[in-house]
């Protein structure tokens, strides 16, 4: 009964509101006591700044701890601010322009009627050449919209990993969507190939240099010249890629804050 109780006070987390003065700006923080840390951290997302301790800290710890890195969380604090005010925030509504695979696409609202009945989810090319994606009054919310997206980038995804895949002469991994919130993509040898869905907003030579990046790790699980040697032979203007990748997140449409990325990189 005592190791029980004892793992279980190991597990302890609590979170709190935690208010202080940093260079003359009060700010609100999330203080997170964890029995597990060892160690401090300071963190700033979209759920605003975040400081994480281990349980027994002090407040007087905490507070020494904001204040040496009190410069830098400021500067954090203002880059979140600037980075929401680029970003172009998405209306849900019908006729609504979103960009898909490097293009304008457009939004629609499907009514259904006593008589007809309309598909939960259907993608479509328009009479002036801009395709559509169409929603059912059912589906036509920031989840439904974020599903359908993630539906076209995943058959997207696999079919570019199967192309490089199929350059290098390998089996194809299995792949997945990722909703990581510092990294494109991912690779394991074991559980296979993971991508950002949001990468289906970027053009298609942007998502290529991901995949490449990605299925170039299936030969070399690491970043020393014989892993970019193998980008290269697969997608020779990486270098090129990788720094417009790097702006990329600054242009992605806002459909929820939760799924706002922060600063991505490939892995």
């Amino acid at each position: 009964m005592g190791r029980a109780l004892l793992i279980v006070a190991r597990a302890v987390a609590t979170e709190t509101q935690h208010r202080i003065v940093v260079e003359g700006r009060e700010l609100v923080l999330c203080l997170r006591r964890s029995a597990r840390r060892r160690s401090f951290a300071l963190q700033v997302d979209h759920r605003g700044p975040r400081v994480a301790v281990p349980l027994g800290a002090s407040l007087r710890q905490i507070d020494r701890f904001i204040h040496e890195h009190g410069h830098w969380l400021l500067d954090r604090i203002e880059a979140r601010a600037q980075l929401l005010v680029r970003q172009s925030a998405f209306v849900l509504e019908n006729g609504a322009i979103f960009p898909l695979r490097g293009q304008a696409a457009r939004l629609r609202v499907a009514h259904s009627s006593p008589s007809t009945r309309v598909r939960a989810v259907q993608w479509c090319v328009a009479a002036d050449g801009v395709e559509e994606l169409w929603l059912s009054a059912a589906k036509f919310n920031a989840r439904g919209f974020i599903h359908a997206l993630q539906a076209r980038a995943l058959a997207w995804y696999r079919d570019r990993v199967d192309e490089f895949c199929a350059r290098l002469g390998l089996a194809s991994p299995v792949v997945r969507l990722s909703n990581a919130r510092t990294r494109w993509g991912s690779c394991s040898r074991t559980s296979g190939i993971r991508l950002h869905w949001r990468l289906i907003h970027l053009a298609p030579a942007l998502i290529d240099y991901v995949v490449a990046h990605e299925v170039a790790h299936l030969v070399e699980m690491n970043h020393s010249p014989r892993f970019w040697a193998v980008v290269e032979s697969l997608y020779p203007d990486w270098r090129s890629a990788r720094i417009q990748l790097r702006q990329a997140a600054a242009g992605l449409p806002v459909i929820d804050e939760s799924d706002l990325p922060s600063t991505l990189r490939e892995d």
